[in-house]
Formats: structure tokens, C-alpha cells, sequence
């Protein structure tokens, strides 16, 4: 949690310099540029901090081995293609594919905590409601689904039946809320996003103990996005 409030405290520092070497006529706006333009590409950077949120199972109860069990938030860096497609003068649809690499982690009994890292493939469709511009800013609102493929998922591993084993696919939604903020040659869209998976993670081993006392595994994430447009 540390390392995602260091990093909204580096988006509110990067806004704060932005905003603050911007120079322009008062009567000439950038954001005119873009009004006409139906298409736009560009790319982002993501800082974000997941974890799986578990429902123990009714084993749980009475487990001598396992008296706690809870996900642990881990920190993780992403980098996306960005395609804009302009639907009027308030909404755009996104698709923004690109790459994220996350940790995860199981915690039993305090002590033993078992890690998952993830190299995923994202492939998320996006609508965006943007308000009206106020001096080359607007204020935007996102939402909509992710599908992701973990390429580093340990479903397959030969030594799997040691493993806590979860899904390589997850469907999530995804919402949030951000800025974006005009200049000549591009626009800067920082971003906050929440998602969260759909579906059971899960892939349940009853000769393992530490799968055994898990009914549920569903993903949840914090994102947060520096996009470079135009």
C-alpha cells in the first residue's frame, strides 16, 4: 500500500509541474486542435498494486494446519498501445492492449506467504465520458471490460501438484477517473483505475492443503496510469 500512495503522490507532483510550465495565449486553446480528429493512438504507463481477494472454505473451519489465510497487495508496472476512437463530442471507445507484470500473494498463519508473479497480456475495451474543456483540461470518467492471459501462469507446471494453482484467463471491470490535460503536440491523460475479476480463479487441488481451505480466488487491482495522446 506504501508503494501506491508514493505513487499518487508522484501523479499529483507531475500535474502540479505540467500545469505549472504550461504557456499559451489566454485566447487560443490546444484542445481546439483535437476537436475534428476521430482517431487518435498513443501509449501509457501503469503503476498499480493487486492482490486476490479469497472466501476461505467450509475445510477452513477446524484446519489445524491453517488458522489464517488473506491476499497480500503487491506492486507491479504495465505498458499499453492506446487507440482512441471519438463517438460525439463527450464519449470515446478505447482498446488499449498491452503488457502488465504483477505480484501476488497468499498469506497463511502470518508467517508463510506464498508469491505468484504474473506476466499478463491485456486486452481491455474501454468507454470514456469526457466533460466540457476548461482551459485545455478536462475531467473524464472510464469504464468498461478486461480480458488477461497470465503467460507466466504456473497452471501447467510439472510440480503443479505442490502449487497453489489459479486461471492463466480472468475477465475484470474496470472503472475509474482522470484528467486530461492539452499541450501542441499531444495530451496527457493521467488516470485511477479499480478492477476486479468476474470469475473463480481457483483451480482447486484437494491434496493440498493450502487449496483446500480457499473456496474463492478473484483478482483486484489499483491502477495508475500516465497516457501520452495525440
Amino acid at each position: 500500500m506504501l508503494y501506491f500512495k508514493s505513487s499518487l503522490f508522484l501523479f499529483f507532483i507531475t500535474n502540479s509541474i505540467i500545469a505549472f510550465s504550461q504557456k499559451r495565449a489566454t485566447d487560443n486553446y490546444y484542445y481546439q486542435t483535437y476537436q475534428n480528429k476521430a482517431f487518435y493512438f498513443g501509449f501509457g504507463v501503469d503503476i498499480n498494486s493487486s492482490a486476490y481477494r479469497l472466501q476461505q472454505s467450509s475445510d477452513f473451519l477446524g484446519n489445524e494446519n491453517t488458522k489464517m489465510v488473506e491476499g497480500k497487495n503487491k506492486g507491479g508496472l504495465g505498458l499499453r498501445f492506446i487507440s482512441n476512437l471519438k463517438m460525439g463530442e463527450f464519449f470515446d471507445l478505447r482498446f488499449n492492449p498491452g503488457l502488465s507484470y504483477m505480484n501476488k500473494s497468499f498469506v497463511y498463519n502470518d508467517l508463510q506467504e506464498k508469491t505468484i508473479e504474473s506476466v499478463y497480456v491485456d486486452l481491455p475495451f474501454y468507454i470514456r465520458y469526457k466533460s466540457k474543456a476548461y482551459h485545455d483540461k478536462k475531467v473524464f470518467l472510464i469504464t468498461g471490460l478486461k480480458y488477461t492471459y497470465d503467460v507466466a501462469s504456473n497452471s501447467n507446471a510439472r510440480k503443479a501438484e505442490t502449487l497453489i494453482r489459479v486461471s492463466p484467463h480472468d475477465f475484470q471491470w474496470e472503472v475509474g477517473v482522470g484528467m486530461q490535460f492539452f499541450y501542441p503536440y499531444f495530451i496527457f491523460s493521467p488516470e485511477i483505475k479499480f478492477g476486479r475479476g468476474l470469475g473463480n480463479l481457483l483451480l482447486y487441488n484437494n491434496s493440498l492443503n493450502e487449496s483446500k481451505v480457499l473456496e474463492n480466488v478473484v483478482s483486484q487491482v489499483f491502477t495508475l496510469s500516465f497516457n501520452f495522446e495525440g
